[in-house]
Order: C-alpha cells, then structure tokens, then sequence
C-alpha cells in the first residue's frame, strides 16, 4: 500500500502553486496527482516520497493536509483494462472512493489509484484476483515539480 498526501487549497490565482512550490522546497518528489474542486477550494491528492515530510511542511505553512492509505493498481494496457479491475472490486462488494491514475515509466503500463475505506480487504481481493500491485515508489514514475 502507498501512502497519499490530500491538501485543501483554496480557490484562489496561485493557490496550487504554493503548494507545489512548498513540495519542491521540501524537496520530494509527486509521483501522481490529482485535484478535485469545489467551489471554494479543491483537494490536491497526490503520491509523493516521504509523505509525512510534505505534510508537516505544508501544515508549516499553514496548509491543511493529511495522510492516508491507497492502493496502485498496474493495469493491463488494452480495451477493458481498468473493468477488470472494478469487476473484481464489484464481485466482492468492495466500494470505491475515488480513483486517478499514473503510469509506470519502466513498464509504460497504466495504473490506478485507490482510495478505499476498505484499503486492507481491498488490497486483499486485487492481490488474490492476480493483479499487480505496486508497493514501493520506485515502481511508478516521477514528476518533479
């Protein structure tokens, strides 16, 4: 399982970038990302190395953010790659959260992100359907911000 870092960032010109600029000075690395928005600020979610460190510099900053559990899924790169993996969840009567996704630049394979209250059963039904789950941070690719 991965860790995730979810930021609230207020609606405002230059907001993200802050946050961003607070990760690059950190420094660490954003491995995949995403933002959801509401109308008066988004959630940035990102995969990030040493989460906990990002987090209590952007609380530093006086940023709200915290730390949780997901799961990256490698999926299979053709037609129904991502279905497979949500039948699986689907035939257990595991619920979804949230997804996003990334890539594994050593594989050029696509990957899943997700986020379960049932992280552990989740991780535990893909695991035995036979999917590749991914672990370790060196797995997916990097972006730096």
């Amino acid at each position: 399982m991965l860790k995730q870092l979810a930021v609230f960032v207020e609606n405002q010109p230059g907001a993200l970038r802050q946050v961003t600029t607070i990760i690059r000075d950190t420094p660490a690395d954003i491995y995949a990302f995403v933002s959801f928005d509401n109308p008066e600020f988004s959630i940035f979610r990102m995969v990030v190395d040493r989460p906990e460190e990002v987090k209590e510099a952007l609380n530093a900053k006086g940023c709200i953010s915290k730390v949780g559990d997901v799961i990256a899924v490698e999926l299979e790169d053709h037609s129904g790659g991502l279905d497979k993996v949500l039948e699986a969840l689907s035939e257990s009567n595991i619920s979804i959260d949230y997804t996003y996704s990334s890539f594994s630049r050593g594989s050029d394979r696509p990957i899943v992100i997700i986020h379960s209250e049932e992280a552990y059963e989740t991780e535990a039904v893909l695991a035995r359907k036979g999917f590749t789950l991914l672990n370790d941070l060196k797995e997916l690719g990097r972006s730096h911000v």
